[in-house]
This record gives C-alpha cells, structure tokens and sequence, in this order.
C-alpha cells in the first residue's frame, strides 16, 4: 500500500505545472465561448447530422440526409464530430469540440517531443507559442478538417520519434499509416510532411542501412494501404449505389484528391469554378445571420468587414494585395514575401523570424567540434525534422494559388518549436564558459531574430495603432542591443523581454474568444471585436425562412424524398440542420458539380420525389435549371417571401453585399469601444465583388421557387 501509494506522489510530482497551466489557458482561449457557435461551418454540420442518421451517409461523408452527394474531403474528421453529436446531441458546441481536443492534444504532443531533446524549458515555450498562435485558437474553435490534420501529424511525428530511438520497425510503420489518415482527414495536405519524416528517418536511425531500408519499405507500405484503403473502397463501389462525389470532376475520391484537394491546391482551381462564391455560411459565431426573405447558404462572407468567398475571389483590401496564381482569397501575393504580408502573417507569422534565425541559432549551438560537419547529434536530427517540415510547407503557400489563409495552421508546429528551441539555446549558451567565436555568432543571431521579429509585428499592427507598433519596435531594438552588448546576461531578464513581444500576438490570439469566433473561414484580429448589430442564432436557426418552410411542409406531399432542389449545397445547408430532412444539391459545394444528369432529375420528379426546386442568385445556368425555368410553375413570391429580418436574404446582391460593405466600413473604421488596444482606422477601401461573375453565372438572375409536379 505504501509502496502504490509513493508511486503516486512520485507520479504527481513528475507532473509539469508550466505545462498544465498552458494547457488551462489553452482551454480557454480554444473552448470559452464555444457554446455560441451556432452552425459553425453549416457545410459540415449539414453532413454532420446527414451522416449520423445512417451507417451509409456515415462512411460516405455525405452531405445530405439522402446520401445524394457528399462534402469536398474524406469523412475521417467528421467521423469524430458525428460521435461526439451522437453522445451528446447537436449542439454549437457538440460540433467543435473535437476540433478543441485535438488542438489540446496538439500542444501536449510538442511539448512531449520537444523535451528530451532541448529541455523542459524549451518545451514549454514551443507550448506557449503554439497556444498563442492566432490561427490555431481560430482553427481550433470550428468543425473544419485542420485542427484534427495538424494533431495526427504531430502524433505521427511523435510515434517516428519513438520508433527511431527504441530500433521499432514496427513504429515506423505506424507512423507513417497514420499519415495516411491524415490523407483521409485532408487528402494531399498530409503528405507535406512525408520528406521531413522520410529524411529524419534516415539520418536519426542507428540501425544498418539494410535494416533501415526494410523499415522505409515496410513504412511505405503502410503509407500506401491506409491512404488508399477508403478511396478505393469508396470508388469501387457502383456509382448509382454511393452518393456523389463532391467537388470531383468525374464522380471519383481519386480524382477529387488528386484535382480538386490536389494539384489544383498549388496551380489554381480549374474544376468547379464559374462564378464568386460566398461560402459556407460564415458569419457571427457561427450561425449564418442576414436580413430579409429566402433562401440563401452562400452567405455571410462579409464576416466583420471581410469579403470572404470560399470558392472565389476575396475582395478583401486594396491594402493587402489578392494573392497569385488565380488570385483566390486574400492570402497576399504569391512570392517569397508572401508569408510575411499582413494577409497571411497576422494570421500565422509573429515568431516566423524568431523560428528562422532560432533554427541557424539552435543548430550552430548544438554543433560539436570534435565531429565531422555531416556528423550530426540527436538536436541537430530534430532540428533538420522541424526545417523539413516548415520549408516544403512554407514554400507551398509562398506560391500555391488555391488555398484560405486558415490552412495556414500547417506552419504553427514548427514555427513554434524553433523558435522555442533557438530561445532556449541562446539561454542555455549564457551559462557556458567558453564563448569565443560561436558565442558572438548566436548572440549575433538572436539579436537579429529578435529585432526582425520585433519589425514584422509592428507591421502587421502598425495599421491598427501606430502607437503599439512604435513600442514593439523600441523593445526589441533595445532587447537586442542589449544582447549584443553582455548586458543581458540571465535566463529571467531575457524571457521577461520577450514576454512583451508575446503582447500582440497573444491579444490577436484572444480575438477569437473574445468574440465568440466559431466561423466557416476561421480568422483571428481586432475587427472581430467590432460590435455586430446581429444576435447569434441557435444551430439550426441561421438562414431559414420560415415562411417558405411552412409553404414546402404543407404542400409538399407524402412520396417527396427532398425538402426541395437547389443548386448548390450552401443554399441547401441551413434547411437540413433546422429540419434534418433531405434537400438536394444538384450542383454540390460550388453548384457546378455535374452530380445528376437531367434525364435522371427528371425521372425522379416523375415519381413525386422532388417537387420543388429553388433557384438561387449566382446559379449556373445548367440544363436542369434551364429545364426547371421552362416546365416548372413559378410560384408567387408572395406566398413564401418574409420580411422577417431573422430570415435569410432573397436579394443577396442588395441585403448580403451592400448591407456588408455597410458593416465592413464601420468595421474597419470605428475602434471598438472599451478596447485593450487603441486603434486607429484601417486605411483600407471597403470592396465587394458584387456583380463580378464568370463562366456560365448571373448575379441578375431572380431567385425564384417552382413546382415541379
């Protein structure tokens, strides 16, 4: 008894409470508020609750209650958030808080990795850093993919990392499969980590190079039969007895991997496009909140002040230029700089300095003279670990042309952990007797990295208040002239330093929580703060006209197996999480999915299961809405229009974008009353690209209802 019960105090005592304090901040800031989410991403919490009536919708990933057509990734990720409804019922916070769990598991993971290598204090900053990194909190606080990606990379990282030191060729294997479910979590976003962790297995393990390559076959395997094993058995399957494919070009999980979530993720979007997209309901905390009568599910892209469009262009500043390649979304313009525009850095960027001259710091640190240059200890192999995952990844968004800056959290692991590791190595140099030449080079770089990274804050804030940016700078300038000059020479004036430079981020990081953030296109910044005139609605209450739900219940007769058809799964959204019934997208996410053909539309209007079919705004003029407009009975506006302004918009063109751009200059132009911070306006043009279409699209066209039988 005495014995178990010394064991425990020894286990307790083991427990880190730098660590367990990170993780209750961590909490906070990912978990507070969450119960106001809404329908956060209505994309996937349509699919959500499709997938939780039926087995079939639930390996599916289908979008809707009738297994008609299904997301745009595989359902892994959602499989969790379908349990976690399943247990606890729908909820705003039912739908996101695996999404919380996961980031929770992420800052474990890093501290768990970081440790034996650098060190606990190390450890505990890389965790910090991770906590407070803006697009983390954000990602963390949605039920999109990337929160749950980012975790099953760290453990697959984690699980290598174990491999290499126990000799485990089995490890490696398992390692290396669970990159295959994060294949299945966001398809090819997962292999952007495969060079890091091919390479670091390679240099870090001791075992004979017979032996090493039987583990990277046997790992590749692995790899090989874990990524393909739900696409295949998903496409081998009859195509009249599965949903479609959304978002693929052919009805096929390959295709959509390797096209749409492919390469059209770097070279630019070339299947479904066709017009400016307003996305998945992102709006206030997560519900979908507009003004006026019908509806709409591509909406609330104007989320404070921003002209978000998730499958277009983001028309967001004239300051912040709209990215390369096809210019999609407000991710900057492509190039080596990209990173470091506001676009993207506010969002990802406030240690990138510190994490590129840490990693030169940390590396020079732990070199040995009595070895050879290519002789490399076990900090140097994690630090090449780390550079093999920021660089590929870091470079990919450089120049990639169809991505939203949320993807962005991609980078938050690594960039936390050198720039931890390079801080902690500086320290650890401090106690070293011998300082010669590679004590000046680091204390060198580490003025450099802090003076840097001091600069690129101040950019990023200095359009909100000219006053912090001015202070950023003075402290990091005086920080590292210090340094140079041997007048900083302990561990706790250093951190005390950095510490202020941890102020802007961290308030950029508070942003999402303080505002009750649990958006389809998460973001972070002080224009979340600003007052929004709308209530946050209950899930299931955002972007349903009731009025037009009655009409539908009422005449809708006992043979309908669809609530109605639209054309796109945005529009549809809304109407499955308020009634849970089946609604019909015949067009998918964007509305140009090819996912019915006409002759089988209408032969299912012939046998009474759809008879009714909506035409949004932004509709592609596809045979069938031709079909719908020349045969179906249009029925008066009148009996299923609502002035109701807790209604979704009929006219998106004069409620969604001028009623946005309204907000958006206010947005961007008032500071927020009672603020921490004072800002100053954003010198940025309100801008809305109402009007701007392409391909096969009319912004003019009337949203109307008809019968079909």
């Amino acid at each position: 008894m005495k014995t178990k019960k010394a064991n425990i105090l020894r286990q307790a005592s083991n427990v880190d409470l730098w660590l367990v304090a990170i993780l209750i901040l961590a909490s906070l800031l990912y978990g507070w508020n969450i119960w106001k989410a809404g329908s956060a991403n209505s994309f996937y919490t349509s699919a959500i609750i499709s997938m939780s009536e039926s087995w079939k919708n639930f390996w599916y990933g289908s979008f809707d209650p009738a297994g008609f057509i299904t997301v745009d990734k595989p359902p892994v990720s959602l499989w969790f958030m379908v349990i976690f409804v399943k247990i606890f019922g729908l909820h705003g916070w039912s739908i996101v808080i695996s999404s919380v769990l996961f980031s929770l598991g992420s800052i474990f993971l890093i501290y768990k990795m970081v440790k034996p290598y650098f060190g606990a204090m190390a450890a505990r900053l890389a965790a910090f850093l991770m906590t407070l990194t803006p697009i983390v909190v954000a990602d963390a606080r949605t039920n999109n993919m990337d929160a749950t990606l980012v975790f099953f990379l760290l453990l697959a990282s984690f699980v290598l990392q174990k491999a290499v030191k126990k000799h485990s060729l089995w490890l490696v294997s398992l390692a290396f499969a669970l990159i295959g479910i994060g294949f299945n979590i966001k398809m090819l976003q997962a292999f952007m980590i495969l060079p890091a962790m091919y390479i670091f297995y390679w240099l870090a393990s001791k075992d004979n190079c017979k032996r090493t390559l039987r583990g990277s076959l046997l790992a590749t395997v692995f790899l090989i039969v874990f990524t393909l094993a739900w696409p295949l058995a998903v496409d081998s399957v009859n195509k009249n007895n599965r949903p479609y494919i959304g978002s693929s070009s052919d009805n096929s999980v390959l295709n959509l991997a390797f096209g749409y979530n492919g390469t059209q993720r770097l070279l630019g979007q070339t299947t479904g496009t066709g017009g400016t997209f307003t996305g998945m309901g992102n709006s206030k905390k997560g519900g979908n909140h507009s003004k006026a009568t019908a509806p709409q599910g591509r909406k609330n892209l104007q989320k404070r002040g921003r002209n978000i469009s998730t499958k277009g262009k983001f028309n967001g500043s004239a300051k912040h230029n709209n990215g390369g390649g096809n210019g999609i979304f407000n991710v900057g313009t492509a190039g080596i700089t990209r990173l470091f525009q506001a676009a993207l850095g506010q969002q990802i960027s406030w240690y990138l300095p510190l994490a590129i001259f840490g990693l030169i710091l940390a590396y020079l640190a732990a070199y040995e003279r009595q070895k050879k240059w290519w002789q490399l200890n076990r900090r140097q192999e994690q630090l090449i670990f780390w550079a093999g995952w920021l660089i590929p990844v870091a470079g990919f968004f450089s120049i990639a042309s169809f991505f939203h800056p949320y993807y962005t959290i991609m980078l938050a692991p690594p960039i936390a952990v050198l720039a931890a590791v390079g801080i902690s190595s500086f320290i650890e140099s401090l106690d070293t007797s011998d300082i010669g030449r590679k004590g000046y080079w680091i204390k060198g770089l580490m003025a450099a990295g802090i003076t840097t990274n001091g600069l690129l804050q101040a950019f990023f804030v200095w359009e909100y208040s000219i006053l912090a940016g001015i202070v950023v700078v003075v402290v990091s300038v005086t920080l590292s002239a210090l340094i140079i000059y041997h007048r900083l020479n302990n561990k706790v004036s250093i951190l005390t330093g950095l510490v202020v430079l941890l102020f802007i981020p961290a308030f950029w990081s508070l942003t999402p929580t303080i505002a009750a953030e649990s958006a389809a296109i998460p973001t972070s910044g002080p224009s979340l703060l600003s007052k929004n005139d709308q209530n946050s609605n209950p899930i299931g209450n955002s972007s349903v006209n009731t009025k037009l739900l009655k009409y539908l219940n009422k005449h809708n007769g006992s043979k309908v197996k669809y609530l109605f058809a639209t054309t796109d799964s945005n529009t549809a959204a809304p109407y499955i999480i308020k009634t849970k019934k089946a609604v019909m997208a015949i067009g998918g996410y964007n509305g140009t999915d090819n996912a019915i053909s006409l002759k089988k539309f209408k032969r299912l209007v012939k046998l009474g299961e759809i008879k009714y079919f909506y035409i949004s705004n932004h509709t592609n003029n596809n045979s069938i809405v031709r079909w719908v407009k020349k045969h179906g009975k249009k029925i008066s506006s009148s009996k299923y229009s609502s002035n109701n302004p807790n209604n979704s918009t009929l006219n998106l063109k004069s409620s969604r974008h001028a009623g946005a751009q309204k907000f958006q200059h206010k947005a961007r132009t008032q500071p927020p009353k009672n603020h921490p911070m004072k800002f100053h306006g954003n010198r940025r043009k309100p801008q809305t690209h109402a009007g701007k279409m392409n391909g096969n699209f009319s912004n003019q066209q009337s949203n109307a209802l008809y019968q079909l039988n």
